[in-house]
C-alpha cells in the first residue's frame, strides 16, 4: 500500500488491485484548485503506468464530492485574471486505459460534476446533491459536460439540468441515467471499493482497456465503423494469453491470472 500525508490535496493508496484517490479539502468541500487538478491528473498518470493498479476509485474527503471550482479561483477569473490550469483537458480521466469509479459521497456541483462525468461509473450516496451550476454563474456548459451529458440522459434531460442549473438528489439522478447505483451512505465506499476489488480479480485489465476505448471511441462513429472496428479487436483479442487464461479458469473453476496492465 501508498499513501501519502493528510496535507496532500488528492490522497493515494492503493490495495488489492485498486487505487483509491481522495479529494481532500473537506473544510471547501472538496472545491476544485489548480493544485488539485495537477495532483489528481498526476496520480490518475501514475495510476495508469502502476502494473499493480488495475481499477481506480475516486472519492471526497468529508461531506461532499467536488462543489466545483473553488470561489476565489472564479473571482479571481471575473476580475481579469487567467485560469491556471495543469495543461491536459478536463477530458484527460477518458484516456486513462483503467476503469475510474467514482464514490459520489456528497455536493457534485459544476467542475466537481464535470469530473464524476468523466469517470466510467458513478455510484452516489442517498441524499447526494447534484447540479451543473454553469448557468448561474453566468457561464456555458463546461468541459466536455455538453457532449458527456447528453450521451448519459439524453439530450432533453441535459438540457434541463444545464439551462436550469437546479439541484437534483442522488435518487433523481439514478432515474435520470446520470448515476449507475445509489448507496446509503456510510456504506458507499465500501460498496464501490468492493465493485472495483471484484473487477480487479476477475477481469482482464487488456480486455476492459479495449472495451473502454470502444465504448467512447464509438460515441463517434456510425454503426458499420464500430462493427468493423470490434471485429478487428476480437479477431485479436482471440490471439492474446488473456483468452486462453479466461477459458482455462472457467473450465478449471479457478480465479483468472490475468496479466496486469501498464501504460
Amino acid at each position: 500500500m501508498a499513501g501519502t500525508a493528510s496535507t496532500e490535496v488528492v490522497l493515494h493508496e492503493v490495495r488489492d488491485g485498486v487505487a483509491k484517490l481522495t479529494l481532500n479539502r473537506p473544510e471547501r468541500l472538496n472545491a476544485w484548485t489548480p493544485e488539485m487538478e495537477a495532483r489528481y491528473f498526476g496520480l490518475l498518470e501514475q495510476s495508469a503506468d502502476d502494473s499493480a493498479v488495475r481499477v481506480i476509485v475516486v472519492t471526497g474527503a468529508g461531506k461532499g464530492f467536488c462543489a466545483g471550482a473553488d470561489m476565489e479561483m472564479l473571482q479571481g477569473i471575473g476580475g481579469g485574471g487567467t485560469p491556471a490550469h495543469s495543461g491536459k483537458p478536463q477530458t484527460f480521466p477518458l484516456t486513462i486505459a483503467k476503469p475510474i469509479l467514482a464514490a459520489i459521497n456528497g455536493a457534485c456541483a459544476g467542475l466537481g460534476l464535470v469530473q464524476a462525468l468523466m469517470c466510467d461509473l458513478r455510484f452516489a450516496a442517498a441524499g447526494a446533491k447534484f447540479t451543473t451550476a454553469f448557468v448561474r454563474r453566468g457561464l456555458i456548459a463546461e468541459h466536455g459536460s455538453s457532449w458527456m451529458l447528453p450521451r448519459l440522459v439524453g439530450p432533453a434531460r441535459a438540457l434541463d439540468l444545464l439551462l436550469s442549473g437546479r439541484v437534483v438528489l442522488a435518487e433523481e439522478a439514478l432515474a435520470l441515467g446520470l448515476v449507475n447505483r445509489v448507496v446509503a451512505p456510510d456504506a458507499l465506499l465500501d460498496v464501490v471499493v468492493h465493485y472495483a476489488r471484484d473487477l480487479a480479480a476477475k477481469c482482464s485489465p487488456a480486455a476492459m482497456a479495449a472495451i473502454k476505448h470502444q465504448v467512447y471511441r464509438h460515441c463517434e462513429t456510425d454503426l458499420g465503423t464500430a462493427m468493423k472496428e470490434s471485429n478487428e479487436l476480437m479477431a485479436a483479442s482471440l490471439k492474446r494469453p488473456d483468452f486462453r487464461e479466461g477459458v482455462a479458469s472457467f473450465v478449471e473453476r479457478r480465479p483468472p491470472r490475468f496479466a496486469p496492465l501498464g501504460r
